[in-house]
């Protein structure tokens, strides 16, 4: 995945977010037709988020909308692109969501898109806690680990997710869809869990 100027999926949704037109490079990489649900094709953790942007520009709230998101592609493989929405409009309101996904660069899809079940059982819980702000003695503690075990998978946690810290970590858990958007205390999405 690249991001030459042939890569870039677009495609054309109705007022009810049902997918009207796609072009090929859409087609091939997710394999959804006219009559499908957008939003299938939405990694689940930023799925509500993502249909919501898309409404606001439907309801004529807005007129452009943004975000990084993760899209599920034909095989089912977490696929990190940048979405950008425009809504079309005529005389008695917007028509249809011009919607153009690009993807990001191989250095940030290699995180995930390799391998969809990237954490193990620990390694969730772990982030699960450093997303909440537990630090290492307390998290430590809950888990049954030694302050340098817990500091160990840190590491390891660190360099999978190719980030210099902590901070780093969750704000890239979260744009790769790794750590559910709408939940507190905040979750690991299972589907990264070996």
């Amino acid at each position: 995945m690249t991001s030459s100027p042939g890569s870039e999926s677009m495609v054309c949704l109705d007022r009810a977010l049902r997918i009207q037109q796609v072009n090929q490079e859409f087609f091939t990489r997710f394999g959804l037709a006219p009559d499908d649900e957008f939003s299938g094709l939405v990694h689940p953790s930023l799925r509500q988020a993502v249909c919501r942007g898309l409404t606001g520009l439907t309801e004529g709230g807005r007129h452009r909308f943004s975000a990084h998101v993760v899209l599920l592609d034909a095989a089912g493989v977490p696929s990190p692109a940048t979405l950008t929405a425009v809504s079309v409009c005529d005389a008695g309101g917007v028509t249809t969501v011009l919607v153009v996904l690009r993807p990001v660069s191989d250095a940030d899809a290699e995180v995930v898109t390799g391998k969809r079940k990237i954490l193990s059982e620990m390694d969730a819980r772990i982030l699960e806690g450093i997303a909440a702000g537990t630090s290492t003695i307390p998290l430590a503690s809950r888990l049954f680990l030694s302050r340098q075990g817990v500091e160990y998978r840190v590491s390891g946690l660190l360099r999978k997710l190719k980030v210099p810290n902590r901070a780093a970590l969750v704000s890239r858990a979260y744009s790769l869809g790794v750590l559910n958007v709408g939940s507190w205390p905040p979750k690991v999405v299972d589907d990264f869990v070996k």
